[in-house]
């Protein structure tokens, strides 16, 4: 008999017979070692790891906006500028100068409203794993904002909506003031009605 282990409240007291040492160990570090024995399966998808990939996916989502808006900028620069404009003529009753700078600002606006698409496909390439966890989460917690938002009927100038969609809803603490606002909004409008 090698070692031998005694609960305690307080943690576990490894004894070794062949040396007389004794050990506690706290109760946190139970836990690890019993998640040490299952290390093949993954943690499971709490609302912190939503609220993190939601973010990531935002971020993703503008960085490939801007590299499409700039790539459509680009595009269409290369197009406008082997054009040959004469400035005496009109186009479509405009200066042509001022169309070549419309469609210069509009295929970049295109280009920045394509980026989601882009980005949403890096997003889910990126986190193959975790999709099906994260998509599950997004519904419920879609839900949850269905469920509590306010009725914007009764906004106003002194007593604005608070975050109607949830979007910028990023932490659990942030979902928590959201709905503080949502009740402190309904208690507004009660009271001036």
């Amino acid at each position: 008999m090698l070692s031998r282990a005694v609960s305690r409240s307080a943690g576990v007291t490894v004894r070794t017979a062949s040396r007389g040492l004794s050990v506690t160990l706290p109760r946190f570090q139970q836990i690890e070692q019993k998640g040490s024995k299952d290390a093949g399966q993954p943690a499971p998808f709490n609302w912190n790891d939503f609220f993190k990939l939601r973010k990531q996916e935002r971020k993703i989502n503008l960085g490939s906006s801007i590299v499409s808006a700039f790539v459509g900028c680009n595009i269409s620069w290369g197009y406008l500028s082997t054009m040959q404009i004469d400035p005496t003529q009109m186009i479509m009753g405009f200066d042509p100068l001022m169309v070549v700078s419309a469609a210069l600002v509009a295929s970049g606006a295109l280009g920045y409203l394509f980026g989601p698409l882009f980005g949403t496909y890096i997003f889910k390439m990126r986190h193959k794993d975790r999709l099906n966890d994260y998509n599950g989460k997004t519904k419920e917690f879609l839900k949850h904002v269905v469920a509590n938002r306010v009725d914007s009927s009764s906004q106003s100038f002194s007593n604005p909506v608070p975050d109607y969609y949830g979007e910028k809803i990023g932490s659990l603490k942030e979902y928590r003031q959201w709905l503080r606002d949502c009740h402190a909004f309904r208690r507004k409008a009660k009271e001036f009605l």
